[in-house]
């Protein structure tokens, strides 16, 4: 297999942590989403990804895989083991929610591409565009929290005593609120499983600090 990414995305994150997980090896192929204005805008990635977005995920069939959530349930469905989602329909519903919470509501709207149409297009300043990152994760760790701390389903991972999806989504945002400076102490079943996972070999070794490509 191929993965195209960049070590910084979090979409590309939660598929390094679904490819440790379940003890998959697959070539990592960076696409600097930075350098000479992105690397993923040129001609020779588009026919890779249409979006010109990372993650893709180049199957051992050549099958081209897009978009992070799918791409992990694919991964779920191919090597079932061990599971990412619950065998039960009410768990399977809470874990999408949870990993939702991330995935749709906050990190769309602080991805590089957004904050880029912030500053370049919109030109707003730095303090607003990290105002904006601010507020969109705070909305977002504030809601994971509560849907956290309401449930009995909560264990030493977002659902139960296992990783899943949600966990996923988790800890590539809460990096992206340490690299940007939010403070995450209101959120203590979030950092208190955020923690739980890094200490896993699988979260650690699929770490942006930990690839090629690092910088």
């Amino acid at each position: 297999m191929k993965l195209y990414g960049y070590f910084r995305s979090s979409a590309a994150y939660r598929v390094r942590i679904a490819l440790e997980l379940k003890g998959l090896s697959a070539e990592h192929i960076p696409v600097h989403l930075v350098r000479n204005g992105g690397e993923q805008h040129a001609a020779a990635y588009a026919s890779v990804n249409p979006a010109r977005l990372v993650p893709t995920l180049v199957d051992d069939a050549g099958h081209h895989l897009v978009q992070s959530m799918a791409i992990v349930e694919y991964l779920d469905e191919t090597h079932p083991q061990p599971p990412l989602l619950p065998a039960d329909a009410l768990g399977r519903a809470r874990v999408r929610a949870l990993a939702q919470t991330i995935a749709c509501d906050v990190h769309p709207v602080n991805n590089q591409r957004v904050l880029r149409y912030l500053t370049e297009t919109l030109k707003v300043s730095d303090d607003a565009r990290q105002a904006w990152l601010h507020h969109w994760m705070h909305l977002g760790f504030a809601a994971y929290e509560a849907m956290l701390a309401g449930s009995d389903a909560t264990g030493r991972f977002s659902h139960g005593d296992t990783p899943t999806l949600a966990d996923l989504c988790l800890v590539p945002q809460i990096y992206n609120a340490q690299r940007f400076q939010v403070d995450l102490a209101p959120y203590e079943n979030v950092r208190r499983i955020g923690d739980a996972c890094l200490a896993l070999p699988a979260f650690e070794k699929a770490q942006p600090s930990m690839q090629a490509d690092a910088e």
